[in-house]
């Protein structure tokens, strides 16, 4: 009979004792997507801890228990959210072909493509209506999730300057001028609801890759 019912339990579901760590780690990572995504909908104003408390089972006593105001809720479901779109290092480090155009559309690919993602665009919604309220969300981003790739790709545009494939720059400049032409501009249609095809997309990305490094090869 114990093995009917333990056979019954549903997988996740706790019992009337404590929770385990990963039930505790999973209501809270429930919280804080449900958090961002009632902030997103409703703005930072209109959206309370009650509200959010509600949408996730919760009393607003736990969640009090963990953040002591909205602000801070709010801040830590945005760096979760922000968190989500870390790239590897290895992850970069797959994509230096050793092939410099190839390597930099690959790069920007990615990046892009992480924004089409839901995740990706509530983040970039979510920056782009609040940070003005709470300036640390831009930093934090860029710092935690576009700085790692800014310093990749100055790497591999530092080694084709050594290898006398580029003219002398400065690869970190470069590298943020990477950042804005081949992906800064696709995320602004993607966020404004003009999302490419996978066919404007190679083409976009190509162009712009091509277009920088034209710019950046030495001129005889």
């Amino acid at each position: 009979m114990g093995a009917t019912v333990a056979a019954t339990q549903q997988p996740g579901r706790r019992g009337a004792g404590r929770p385990t760590r990963a039930q505790a780690e999973a209501r809270h990572a429930e919280l804080l997507d449900t958090a961002l995504t009632l902030f997103l909908d409703n703005g930072f104003e209109p959206t309370t801890i009650e509200t959010i408390a509600a949408a996730v089972n919760m009393t607003k006593r736990t969640v009090y228990a963990r953040y002591p105001d909205k602000a801070a809720l709010f801040l830590a479901a945005v760096r979760r959210a922000i968190e989500r779109q870390i790239v590897p290092p290895d992850v970069l480090d797959a994509m230096d072909t050793g092939d410099l155009e190839q390597t930099l559309e690959a790069v920007a690919r990615l990046r892009i493509q992480q924004v089409m993602t839901p995740q990706g665009l509530a983040l970039q919604r979510i920056i782009n209506t609040e940070s003005y309220r709470f300036p640390e969300i831009f930093t934090s981003n860029y710092l935690t999730s576009a700085k790692p790739v800014v310093d990749f790709v100055a790497a591999v545009l530092d080694r084709a300057i050594a290898a006398g494939a580029l003219a002398p720059t400065d690869p970190d400049q470069a590298a943020r001028a990477f950042m804005s032409m081949a992906i800064g501009g696709q995320v602004r249609s993607i966020v404004a609801g003009l999302p490419p095809t996978p066919a404007q997309l190679d083409e976009r990305v190509r162009f712009t890759v091509g277009l920088l490094l034209d710019g950046l090869r030495p001129r005889n």
